[in-house]
């Protein structure tokens, strides 16, 4: 198999190690109270800096932005002492770190919002589906989600200036270059895609109107960051979250042509597998059209994930698809997925009932290939 995931790779200010990147992976795991990175999250991120590149977990600009119990933020000077040990962590280990930036938009609960208010979206449109809160006994818990507030016009700078803090914070914290969240069905892809936005505003109607907020998003924070250390994630075609668009190839071949502007880290797209098998009974004619539409629009480097292997990073690095490839189950249980990629060896399987909330369980115990043929010492399980 070709060595081309394993070749080092320029991106901005940064020469990474290899071409396969961390894929930000919700966890659930930040301290509490105050959502505020420990410890045992920084031994994490640290046990996969073989990565090329790590992208953080998503991590809310504010408490309004929250929609997950137990995910950290990045909006109080707690929170940022958190992340620098996060950062120190992965940068002794050789590792870099990009932060995502994160607000969720309705995709929320009043038990997660300041004062129990109600949570922000373009339009008042309650989507389907629960929200994970903790309840009043501090367990987790599902709760139906609620609609949210149509955001007024006025209120789009504090939006902006929301996204501007996480950023300054970001920067204080000292990690690499933030990602900024637009993909998956929260606010930024919800005022982008018309299943969500049905504003008659600025904001909403045409596909310029719809992307203005995240441009004036993607502004601000290069502002802060400069340009080369700020990337965006989206997703074209994802229906997570009650996501859709009645122009995918309209909106996604724009916001890839109107991104080009900024000269960005690089642009993030999260693939939907089925778009890449043709034998799935669920197979999207568009999948590959589309994809192939933001490669040709844009020109800078592009990263692609979703349920990608080995090969298939191969081939689609190989073939010309994107630059570099992120992987998420496989870090989950695979702290050292480059090595066991360069090695062809056998993969941990990943647990799933302990992908979300808990300890060091499921979390910082996944033996390295070091560890399982003794050469060292197999990781701790203690909490931190």
């Amino acid at each position: 198999m070709s060595d081309i995931l394993f070749q080092p790779y320029t991106l901005g200010p940064y020469t990474l190690k290899n071409r396969i990147v961390m894929a930000p992976l919700t966890r659930c795991r930040a301290g509490q109270p105050g959502n505020i990175p420990t410890e045992l999250n920084a031994r994490y991120y640290a046990q996969r800096a073989s990565a090329g590149l790590i992208i953080s977990e998503a991590t809310q600009v504010s408490q309004q932005g929250q929609g997950y119990a137990w995910t950290p933020g990045i909006h109080t000077l707690d929170q940022v002492k958190g992340w620098r040990s996060i950062a120190d962590a992965v940068h002794t280990a050789g590792g870099l770190i990009f932060m995502q930036l994160w607000h969720v938009g309705r995709i929320s609960h009043p038990a997660l919002q300041p004062d129990g208010q109600l949570p922000v979206a373009p339009s008042a449109i309650r989507p389907s589906g629960t929200a994970f809160i903790v309840n009043e006994r501090g367990e987790a818990e599902r709760v139906p989600f609620v609609t949210p507030r149509a955001l007024a016009t006025e209120e789009m700078p504090y939006i902006v200036k929301q996204y501007a803090h996480g950023a300054s914070n970001a920067l204080k914290a000292g990690v690499d270059g933030v990602e900024i969240h637009a993909a998956n069905g929260y606010l930024l892809d919800q005022f982008l895609n018309t299943s969500s936005n049905r504003r008659n505003d600025q904001y909403g109607g045409s596909v310029e109107n719809r992307a203005r907020l995240l441009m004036e998003v993607v502004d601000a924070v290069c502002r802060i960051w400069g340009s080369q250390r700020v990337a965006v994630r989206i997703s074209p075609l994802g229906t997570f979250n009650d996501m859709g668009d009645d122009d995918p190839e309209a909106l996604f071949g724009y916001v890839a042509e109107r991104l080009n502007a900024f000269n960005l880290a690089y642009l993030h797209v999260v693939e939907p597998e089925v778009a890449r098998d043709p034998a799935s009974p669920n197979f999207d004619v568009r999948g590959p059209a589309i994809m192939k539409l933001i490669r040709t629009r844009y020109r800078g480097t592009l990263i692609v994930c979703g349920g990608y292997d080995q090969r298939k990073a191969t081939a689609c690095i190989e073939e010309g698809r994107a630059d570099l490839v992120a992987f998420g189950r496989l870090f989950i249980a695979n702290p050292d997925l480059p090595e066991r990629f360069r090695q062809n060896a056998e993969l941990n399987l990943p647990d799933e009932s302990t992908f979300y909330g808990g300890g060091a369980e499921g979390y910082v115990d996944y033996p390295t290939l070091r560890q399982l043929r003794g050469q060292e010492p197999m990781p701790a399980i203690d909490e931190g």
